[in-house]
């Protein structure tokens, strides 16, 4: 099937900083914001990543590709550093949330690795969508991407040395209007009385 098309256009900074500044200011679960993201508009590093991603063409026709990339697990060092930062700049007491600490590793711990990073991942898609609210405002197209294998972008970007998994990629740019089979296509999408449910 034909893909999505972009033309290679440069967003501007402020863009997209209000793009990032949307993703950074998402909630998350207990506000640990467990994930980074990671800005590319590296021509040569976009090329490699684009094999990684079943040579889709957004990836070198886009702006800028943002790599979201989540913790590879939880500990009570990551959560106690989080927390101490939010404790400082509060100027709350040093154990001000020691109870609540405790209580959240107390849950996570025995849930075991598997269930941290997919946790982790669900947060930075929490990120992920706002940054595409974003993007609508700004007038930035922006495709979501999951088509790429996790492993090798991983190994690429040296993300496991840093505790990191991606978990999902967008890219950021402008419609090549000319060349997109979908510019004119109707959007199609589940009907409203099937898509939402009201429970009264």
């Amino acid at each position: 099937m034909p893909q999505k098309k972009m033309n290679g256009q440069v967003v501007p900074q402020d863009k997209l900083d209000y793009i990032l500044e949307a993703a950074r200011l998402a909630p998350s679960s207990s506000g640990l914001q467990p994930f980074r993201v990671f800005v590319i508009s590296n021509k040569e590093l976009l090329e490699k990543i684009q094999p990684i991603a079943y040579n889709q063409s957004q990836i070198t026709d886009a702006s800028h590709l943002l790599v979201f990339a989540a913790w590879d697990g939880y500990s009570l060092e990551r959560i106690e550093e989080v927390f101490n930062k939010t404790i400082a700049e509060r100027g709350l007491p040093a154990a001000a949330m020691d109870d609540y600490k405790a209580t959240l590793w107390g849950m996570y711990e025995p849930l075991g690795q598997e269930w941290h990073a997919n946790h982790a991942a669900r947060q930075a898609y929490i990120s992920f969508g706002l940054a595409i609210g974003a993007a609508a405002e700004q007038r930035v197209d922006a495709t979501p991407i999951e088509g790429f294998l996790p492993p090798a972008l991983d190994e690429l970007l040296g993300l496991k040395e840093l505790g990191l998994k991606s978990a999902v990629i967008l890219a950021l740019g402008y419609r090549d209007e000319a060349n997109d089979w979908l510019v004119n296509m109707k959007k199609v999408r589940t009907p409203k009385e099937n898509f939402v449910t009201a429970i009264i």
